[in-house]
């Protein structure tokens, strides 16, 4: 039954545009809150008014590869880290009030190292310091106004954009590059302003 239900969301959101990442919805995360402390953190994001500017089970997805590293498929980051995610978080914030950034989901935060480096990801991933998120945007929808955006704002907000071969987009808080498919600047669909 609960394959049925997932099959039917699927081709719900894929009828409106949204990408599902993958199988970690609201009833995974519902079960793996169950037995993780959340509170401290939601409470956080309350008081910074940053709650619900990403699906709190999208915000505490850890790697996409959880399951082949045999890792939780949520995270909650280190309180030490809040400062990092609240930056993030406004980043997205003011993406969305600009009209930017409407519909996406988060696929990948927050990452312990070791689930880090087990994932492939980059010796000093801003997902270990809960400055990054990936995201997917609908298939339809283009990334440029989000380039035009680090372009003439990113360097103020510090603010990392690149874009994975999977069509993955990564955002982060972490320091103002950008990058493509090969990992380098040049690759990037967005370059730096001369």
């Amino acid at each position: 039954m609960r394959r049925a239900k997932g099959c039917l969301m699927a081709v719900v959101l894929s009828i409106a545009g949204v990408a599902q990442a993958d199988e970690r919805d609201l009833w995974m995360f519902a079960q793996w809150a169950g037995d993780h402390q959340t509170r401290p953190f939601r409470e956080m994001l309350v008081d910074a008014r940053l709650y619900g500017v990403v699906p709190i089970h999208q915000l505490l997805r850890s790697a996409s590869d959880w399951r082949l590293c045999k890792a939780s498929p949520f995270a909650v980051p280190p309180s030490s880290n809040w400062p990092n995610v609240r930056s993030t978080l406004a980043l997205i914030k003011t993406l969305g009030d600009q009209g930017i950034l409407r519909q996406f989901e988060v696929v990948s935060a927050y990452r312990d190292p070791s689930l880090n480096r087990c994932a492939g990801g980059a010796v000093d991933s801003a997902h270990t310091r809960a400055f990054a998120v990936d995201i997917l945007l609908p298939a339809w929808a283009d990334p440029n106004p989000l380039c035009r955006f680090w372009q003439q704002h990113g360097q103020a907000w510090n603010m990392g954009l690149g874009r994975y071969p999977t069509g993955r987009i990564h955002l982060d808080t972490a320091g103002y590059r950008t990058w493509g498919g090969d990992g380098s600047a040049g690759s990037s669909f967005c370059i730096k302003p001369s």
